[in-house]
Formats: structure tokens, sequence, C-alpha cells
């Protein structure tokens, strides 16, 4: 044994002989310790790490809970049970987004795919999501639930939804922007689907890396007034301030062409230029984030929302997310979709 690894051995020894001699009442009083943010250099918050969002908690809270804004702990142990019995052994349909919830809710044992023309893989692939006693991730308004869209977004939706409805790639434009490699939006609601985000952060900025689709938003602290308003971005301009402990992040400018960060549920497409987007992260234990954001979009929704999502500390890499490397579905579904065509000219 060399003289360092001698020498380490004797510390060990002299800790745990202090440990071995200490009172119980010392050991006791140290383990009930409040736990304490730790920090940078500079005295802030430490976020850096790499972050989960694995939720299984919905958006919206289902309609079938009416105003239950809380599980009891016996209800909440029901639905993990359920959820078990029809995912663990990965043989089922993969389930994504609020699936997962509204599957372990209802009454049925089995799971069928949303996408019944092709079906998906199964959930073998899939991570295992994080239950608690939420029944949604929207906590203003109260009910849980996103406020009404406005009448001119509305007709949005319902003429693209017509649109799509015989024209579902007519052109790469009508596929969503996450098929198309560009972003899933932000704040990313896709829970449990490469939602994992490693936080690096210095004294004057803040950089979230996104492991789907490897984006980098890259935050500037106190960094003076925004971007001129002609200056538009797939995920807007950020500028970032402290405020007690908790990081503040306000983005404006997002591009026409970026989805609502309640894309993914509302299929609303160009809706984004009105946005103001502001979240707020605070560290609130050693393996937890919270990751409060409001959404103030009135080219979209009649009111203001608020969500919060749990972010987990992960003891895991982020991993390359070749999406573009790898895309070769967008050119079976415009191809498919030519064929579909010439079948519906030729029967015509």
């Amino acid at each position: 044994m060399n003289q360092s690894r001698t020498a380490w051995w004797a510390v060990l020894a002299a800790v745990a002989g202090a440990v071995a001699a200490a009172p119980v009442e010392s050991l006791a009083q140290a383990a009930e310790e409040p736990w304490s943010v730790p920090r940078t250099p500079d005295g802030r918050p430490d976020l850096q790490g790499v972050w989960a969002n694995n939720t299984a908690t919905p958006l919206e809270r289902p309609e079938a809970l009416g105003d239950k804004a809380v599980l009891t702990d016996e209800e909440l142990a029901r639905l993990e049970a359920r959820y078990a019995e029809i995912f663990a052994s990965g043989e089922s349909d993969a389930a994504f987004a609020d699936s997962v919830f509204t599957a372990a809710l209802g009454d049925d044992d089995s799971f069928s795919s949303r996408d019944a023309a092709t079906g998906n893989y199964n959930q073998f692939w899939l991570v295992d999501r994080d239950f608690d006693n939420r029944t949604s991730l929207v906590v203003d308004p109260p009910d849980g639930r996103l406020p009404p869209l406005t009448p001119d977004a509305q007709r949005h939706v319902d003429a693209r939804a017509a649109h799509l409805a015989d024209n579902p790639a007519s052109s790469w434009t009508d596929r969503r922007l996450q098929e198309r490699c560009i972003t899933f939006g932000m704040p990313n609601l896709f829970a449990g689907y490469n939602t994992y985000y490693q936080i690096v952060q210095t004294p004057d900025h803040v950089v979230f890396v996104h492991e789907m689709i490897h984006d980098a938003r890259i935050v500037p602290i106190d960094a003076g007034p925004h971007v001129d308003d002609a200056i538009r971005q797939w995920h807007g301009d950020s500028r970032g301030h402290w405020d007690g402990d908790t990081l503040v992040v306000e983005t404006r400018n997002f591009s026409a062409k970026s989805d609502s960060p309640a894309a993914l549920y509302e299929r609303i497409r160009g809706s984004a230029e009105q946005l103001r987007l502001v979240e707020r992260f605070t560290r609130v234990g050693p393996d937890t984030i919270e990751h409060e954001f409001t959404v103030d979009d009135p080219g979209t929704y009649s009111g203001p929302w608020t969500a919060m999502i749990p972010l987990t500390r992960k003891d895991e890499a982020i991993y390359e997310y070749a999406c573009h490397e790898g895309n070769i579905g967008m050119e079976g579904i415009l191809a498919g979709h030519r064929v579909e065509e010439q079948a519906g000219a030729a029967s015509r």
C-alpha cells in the first residue's frame, strides 16, 4: 500500500473512531438538521446538474375528478398500483404525456395506442413515471384547467383541424415542429420522453441544455432590456434575475412560427407571437427543483395560467438526440400521403 493510500485509510479510521465515540444524542441531532440550499462561489443557489421531468401528473385536471385538487394517500396508492398493473410488464403500447395518468385513473387494465393506424413501440422503452398527490400541473386557475381559447385562437384551431383532415402531409410544413426536429417548444410539457435537462451556471449566465432535440437556452442574468421587438426566435429572448433564492426567467419575442406551450394538447401553431413566459426555478430539496411558469398569451388564451413541474435530480448523463441525422420518418410520411392522394384521384 503506497503512502498516500495509507494516509487515506488513517483518516478514515480517525473519522470512524470519532463517530463511534460520539454520543447517540449528537448523531440524532445531526440527522435532524434542516437541509440548506447549496450555493455557488458567488452565493447564489446552486441549480447545476442533470434534472428530469418524469412526472405523471397531467397538465390539466381530468374532468372526472371535478374540483379535487389533491388525492388522498389511499387514492394515490391505488393509482400507482393500477399504473403498475397496466405498464410494469413493458408489453403494453407506449403511453405518452397525460395518457399515463388517465389510463391509471380508469377502470380498464389494458391500454391502446393513440395511433390506431400504425401503433407505437411498447412501454418497455419509456422511463417509469413519478406520481404525487396533485391532480394537475396547472395551479392557477384553481380548477386545474387551462383558460378558454380566445375566439381567434379557436378559429385557428378549427381551421387547422379541417386542413389536416384532408391534408395531413401535403408538405413538411403540415407536420409538427417536433417531427421536423426543430423544437418541442418551451416549456416542454411532454414528460417522461427525453425530458432531461442539464443546468450550467455562472455569475452572469445560466444555460439549460435540453436532451430533446439538443436545444440549449442561454439565459443572461441582469443583462438589461430584451432585444428589439422585431427580432423573433423559436425560443424567444430570455432575461434572468434572482428573486431571493429563486431564479426568475422572463421570455418574450417568440417567433410567430413557434408552437404554443400547450401545443401538444391544443394543437395550436403560430400562436405564440404575443406570448410572455415567466419561469421561476426554486431548489426546494437536495433532489428537487420546482419549475413554476406563467403563460400570458392574450393571442391564445382568455387569461393567463400558471403550472408547476417538479424536476428531479438524476445521476445520469444527457445523451445525444440525433433527430436530424435519423429523421427518415418524414420522408415516409410525405411519401405515404402521396400514395394516398394518388389512390384518391384514381377512385374519383
